[in-house]
């Protein structure tokens, strides 16, 4: 069975990820689930709205410089950014980001039953 994930990303990050040049979302930590194949995305504060959804091609675990070599030309993220957001952490996580779907029509949370924003993610039915 495909396990999907409803992931809080920031609405500048989520528009790049729609208009394809972002094809990497970072993540401090990662769903425990091997069977998460479909990431929907939730842009956080001030959209707060479920816009659209990929496939994940693949999660690269590395040492953060590796993370950032791997994928920095098409990480959609200034240097500085990521350096910030992995401050502290010794490994990074990057899932590639396959077939990006925005949405013709937002959802509210509600409508996953979901009550408040995940701060990292959640799963779905």
């Amino acid at each position: 069975m495909q396990t999907q994930v409803l992931l809080s990303i920031k609405p500048e990050f989520a528009d790049k990820i729609f208009e394809g040049s972002k094809k990497y979302e970072f993540r401090r930590t990662l769903f425990k689930s091997k069977s998460v194949k479909r990431i929907v995305v939730y842009a956080s504060s001030p959209i707060q709205k479920v816009i659209g959804e990929f496939e994940i091609g693949d999660i690269i675990t590395q040492g953060k410089n590796e993370i950032w070599e791997t994928t920095k030309q098409h990480s959609g993220i200034e240097k500085e950014y990521f350096d910030e957001y992995f401050e502290g952490k010794a490994v990074a996580h990057a899932i590639k980001i396959v077939n990006p779907k925005r949405y013709g029509s937002p959802f509210c949370l509600s409508d996953f039953n979901i009550k408040t924003a995940p701060q990292s993610f959640v799963y779905l039915d």
